[in-house]
């Protein structure tokens, strides 16, 4: 379980098809930099960690110091439903350790379990923010509420608003996140992976199946 509170961005030093599969290997940088990182705790084999928003098993570590570098492995599925297929080696990814008891839960419930991608339409700055306009697909879409929470690249994020009939959303983004994230760096025509609310997709799928009857509308 993750929080979508990114804790920094770290480099694909290594990448490998696997006919079908894929290897990725990520450099970690030790904390301490302007940005004031928290210090990288040394991985342990079988660990779950967010890659970009996407849940993986850490196969083999090489804690060095502060840092290291950690291999992981995704399968077809994972790379049908992310973007991971597309990393190459020096693109930098967002990272999040799995939560641990008694952490402060600071964004929101994220599985690490991605749902598709979206594609990034708008980039626009207002004020000391930055607007985003995200197109996806219908399915997506349908389980997105406007001012609800939603994880994008594993960053725990706020909707502004949703458009069903042209299947977009929006989000602003603050310096912090900016800064932290590889939010700074994205552009239009980027692809982000997009994972909705846990808690909302349940709900949805309790009505759908009518485990939940809606409310009678009201009369008057």
């Amino acid at each position: 379980m993750f929080t979508g509170i990114v804790e920094r961005t770290a480099e694909i030093s290594w990448v490998e098809d696997t006919g079908g599969g894929r290897r990725l290997r990520v450099r970690v940088a030790p904390g301490g930099s302007s940005l004031e990182l928290p210090p990288w705790r040394p991985v342990e084999l079988g660990e779950s960690i967010a890659i970009d928003g996407v849940c993986l098993t850490a196969v083999e570590a090489r804690n060095d110091g502060e840092g290291g570098e950690v291999l992981f492995e995704a399968v077809p599925e994972t790379l049908s439903k992310t973007t991971l297929g597309l990393l190459e080696i020096g693109d930098r990814v967002n990272v999040e350790r799995s939560l641990r008891a008694g952490d402060p839960l600071g964004g929101h419930w994220v599985t690490g379990h991605v749902d598709g991608t979206g594609r990034v339409e708008e980039r626009r700055p207002e004020g000391d923010q930055v607007l985003f306009r995200i197109a996806t697909d219908e399915a997506i879409v349908r389980f997105i509420l406007p001012k609800g929470s939603i994880a994008l690249h594993g960053i725990s994020l706020t909707v502004i608003d949703v458009d069903r009939a042209r299947q977009t959303f929006t989000f602003a983004a603050i310096p912090h996140t900016l800064a932290r994230t590889t939010l700074g760096s994205t552009r239009p025509g980027d692809v982000l992976n997009i994972e909705t609310d846990a808690f909302g997709k349940w709900v949805l799928h309790a009505l759908d199946v009518g485990l939940v009857k809606p409310p009678p509308a009201a009369s008057g």
